[in-house]
């Protein structure tokens, strides 16, 4: 059974879609949207600080990129699907089978050679973000943290079903996974965790450890000291249908606009976080 925000969302793109009804068929996705005056732009649910209850960075970006195109913002928020592929197929260029989607534009998906090339029915560019695996700690109880040795018996709060807490559970040889605290949605209610006293560490996602904990100098937060974490992260970025390539380069334009000034920076320093050019 469809839930009243899914049944509105559904009418607001069949709607959008009428609206098109009139342009040629050369029509571009780009005169689409201009047509119908909105950028329908898909974005995860439960993902903060980028999405959490409406807010965050990401339904800022949007907005953004929406006025940058001169036409209203509506909003798709979805869960995330098991792969990334299953979410650019459902939200990029073909829809989910419940009805909903796709969107003009996806948002936080990764900038990677691999992803592209298995699914060439999409462009992914303009990367926004540099996405690392992060550790936080309480300077007073962990005065270093060299290498996850130097933990000792360090209490850790990670959420376990998550990049960080894999490579917590299984690093030398699961030394760590008694004082792993694992039962987390995400890597904010880990930092929230290490904000009340209850663990000494907090493992996640760089931007969801400095949303909670950035600035206050009781901690530090720094890489993850481990072999097996992507040392320079990841960007994350955009997607949209192959064959949009006027959009792309409207979106791409307007997200340059948005970095070169500050407006980008802004949108991060908003929710505590601390951004630099990807």
């Amino acid at each position: 059974m469809q839930s009243p925000r899914r049944r509105a969302v559904l009418r607001a793109l069949a709607g959008a879609g009428a609206l098109g009804l009139g342009l040629p068929l050369s029509a571009t996705p780009l005169d689409k949207i201009k047509s119908r005056g909105s950028l329908v732009v898909g974005i995860y649910e439960d993902m903060p600080p980028f999405h959490d209850a409406g807010k965050g960075i990401d339904v800022e970006l949007a907005q953004a990129l929406a006025q940058a195109l001169g036409v209203t913002l509506s909003l798709l928020p979805f869960p995330a699907g098991e792969a990334m592929n299953d979410d650019l197929r459902n939200m990029v260029w073909k829809g989910h089978y419940l009805g909903y989607g796709p969107a003009d534009v996806l948002l936080h998906v990764p900038v990677d050679r691999p992803l592209m090339q298995e699914n060439p029915q999409v462009s992914i560019f303009g990367p926004y973000w540099r996405e690392r695996v992060a550790v936080a700690r309480r300077l007073d109880a962990l005065p270093k943290l060299e290498s996850l040795s130097d933990l000792g018996k360090a209490q850790v709060a990670v959420p376990g079903l998550s990049l960080a807490g894999w490579l917590l559970i299984g690093a030398d040889g699961g030394a760590y996974k008694e004082q792993l605290h694992t039962k987390l949605k995400d890597g904010v209610e880990a930092a929230k965790s290490l904000q009340r006293g209850e663990v000494q560490a907090a493992a996640g996602l760089l931007s969801e450890l400095q949303a909670v904990l950035r600035g206050d100098e009781r901690f530090a937060i720094e890489p993850l000291p481990s072999p097996r974490a992507p040392r320079e992260g990841w960007a994350v970025g955009m997607a949209v249908k192959k064959d949009a390539t006027e959009l792309a380069q409207a979106l791409q334009g307007a997200l340059n606009d948005l970095s070169k000034g500050g407006q980008l920076g802004a949108m991060f320093e908003h929710h505590n976080v601390s951004w630099r050019p990807v």
